[in-house]
C-alpha cells in the first residue's frame, strides 16, 4: 500500500475512533464513510438496515461478492492513553450520560474497507464488489424488533445475485502480520436475555413474610440457570451463560418487588443452544409457581453460528499467501464469540478471518476492554485481504 494512501487511512480510522456511535445511531460515521466514497468516485446507497452504507463498483459482467464492514461502537469508557481517544458520551436521560468506545475495533474494520474500496478502484477485474457498511453488530439496544444490522441486510435482499462474501476482525493479541481462521462452525449462536421478576414490596424488618422478595427469588434464577452446563450439557459441547447485569431493590429496609436480570447464552451446536434456553424457560416457569410471582423473560439478539466455507478459502489461498505468507496463516479451533456476520455465512458462501492488530506496548487487552488499543500498521493487511481476496473470488 502506498504511503499516501495509509496516512489517509490512518486520519480516517483516527476520526471514527475519537466520534464514537452506538447500534443505528451512525450517523455521522455513515456521512464520512459516503464523504469518502463520494471521493473515490464510487456510488452507493444509504439507509440500508436503517444506517447502513452499500457502495458498488461494476467493472463489466462477471459474479458479485461482497465485501463487509461493521461501523459501531460500544458503550464503554475509553482508559487508553492515544491522543483521539474518546470523550464522546451518549445522552440516554436527563440523568444518564453513557460514554462510548470503539473497543471492538469496528473503527479499523471500516477504514480497511473504505481502503480496500480505494485499491479496488484501481484495479482490474471482471464482476461487482458489494461494499456493505454495516450498522448495529454489537447489540440491538432500542431496536423493537430486536433484529441486528447483519440480519437486516440479508433480509434488505441486498446479498441476492451475491455469489460470496467476506469479513475480517481485527485480533488484539495476535501479532501484525499474522492471520487466524476456522473453517466449518467458527463462532457460536448467541443471545442476549433480560429476566424481569416482580414480586410484592414489603417492610423487611417487619413485615418481610407479607412481600415477595424478587431479590431472593433471582438469586434462585441464577444458581438454577447457571448450573445448566454442568448438570445438562455433555462436556464435549462448549456452551457458556453469563450473568452480567443485576438492577433492582429501592432501600435496605424495603423488600424488593422488581429485579431485572441480563446475561448471554452461547453455544457453538445450535441443538444444544436451543436445550439450553428450552431448559432455562422450565426454571423460569417453576420459579414463577414455586413463589407465586411474575416472571418475564425476552431476548434481544438471535444470532445463529457463523460457518467459514472451506471452497471459499481454498479460492482465497493465492491471495493470502501473498499477503501474509503461508507460515503467517494459523487455522485456530472454534470460540464462543458471535459475530452477526453470521447471518451472511448463512445466505451465501463465506469466509471471516481474525487479524493481528496486537499494540506493540508490553501489555495487551482484549476485545470490549476500556484499555484495548489496536496497531494502526495492520491497516494494510485489512484493505489488501478484502481487495486481492474480492479479486481473486471473482476469477473463481
Amino acid at each position: 500500500m502506498e504511503k499516501v494512501l495509509y496516512n489517509r487511512l490512518v486520519a480516517i480510522r483516527r476520526k471514527i475512533h475519537a466520534n464514537p456511535e452506538i447500534g443505528y445511531q451512525e450517523f455521522e460515521t455513515a456521512d464520512l464513510v459516503c464523504k469518502e466514497l463520494d471521493a473515490l468516485g464510487i456510488p452507493y446507497k444509504r439507509n440500508i438496515a436503517k444506517t447502513g452504507v452499500i457502495a458498488t463498483l461494476v467493472k463489466g459482467e462477471g459474479p458479485c461478492v461482497a465485501l463487509r464492514a461493521d461501523m459501531d461502537a460500544l458503550p464503554i469508557k475509553e482508559e487508553t492513553e492515544l491522543e483521539f481517544k474518546s470523550e464522546k458520551k451518549l445522552k440516554k436521560d436527563k440523568q444518564t450520560d453513557i460514554p462510548l468506545m470503539h473497543a471492538c475495533g469496528h473503527d479499523m474494520h471500516t477504514t480497511m474497507l473504505l481502503g480496500a474500496a480505494a485499491l479496488l478502484k484501481e484495479s482490474d477485474f471482471k464482476g461487482t464488489v458489494k461494499f456493505i457498511f454495516q450498522p448495529s453488530e454489537e447489540d440491538v439496544y432500542d431496536d423493537p424488533e430486536k433484529k441486528s444490522g447483519g440480519q437486516r441486510i440479508v433480509e434488505s435482499g441486498e446479498l441476492d445475485n451475491v455469489k460470496a462474501a467476506l469479513g475480517l476482525h481485527v485480533h488484539p493479541l495476535l501479532p501484525v502480520g499474522k492471520l487466524a481462521y476456522k473453517l466449518g462452525q467458527a463462532l457460536a449462536c448467541a443471545n442476549f436475555f433480560k429476566i424481569e421478576i416482580t414480586g410484592k414490596m414489603a417492610h423487611a424488618a417487619v413485615a418481610p413474610h407479607l412481600g415477595i422478595d424478587a431479590i431472593l427469588i433471582s438469586s434462585h434464577i441464577i444458581q438454577s440457570v447457571s448450573s445448566i452446563v454442568s448438570k445438562y450439557i455433555p462436556p464435549h459441547e462448549p456452551t457458556v451463560i453469563s450473568f452480567t447485569k443485576i438492577n433492582g431493590g429501592i432501600a435496605p429496609n424495603v423488600i424488593a418487588d422488581k429485579v431485572i436480570l441480563e446475561g448471554t447464552v452461547r453455544a457453538l451446536d445450535l441443538s444444544t443452544f436451543n436445550q439450553v434456553l428450552e431448559r432455562m424457560e422450565k426454571i423460569i416457569e417453576g420459579t414463577r409457581t414455586a413463589f407465586d410471582c411474575q416472571i418475564k423473560i425476552e431476548y434481544n439478539l438471535n444470532y445463529p453460528s457463523l460457518l467459514n466455507d472451506k471452497n471459499v478459502h481454498a479460492d482465497m489461498g493465492a491471495a493470502l499467501d501473498r499477503v501474509f505468507g503461508k507460515e503467517n496463516i494459523l487455522p485456530v479451533e472454534a470460540i464462543l464469540g458471535s459475530e452477526d456476520f453470521a447471518f451472511y455465512s448463512r445466505k451465501v458462501p463465506s469466509m471471516f478471518y481474525f487479524l493481528g492488530a496486537r499494540d506493540t506496548a508490553e501489555k495487551a487487552y482484549f476485545l470490549h476492554d476500556s484499555k484495548v488499543v489496536f496497531n494502526e500498521e495492520c491497516i494494510p493487511y485489512g484493505s489488501e485481504l478484502l481487495c486481492d481476496g474480492a479479486l481473486t473470488l471473482l476469477k473463481n
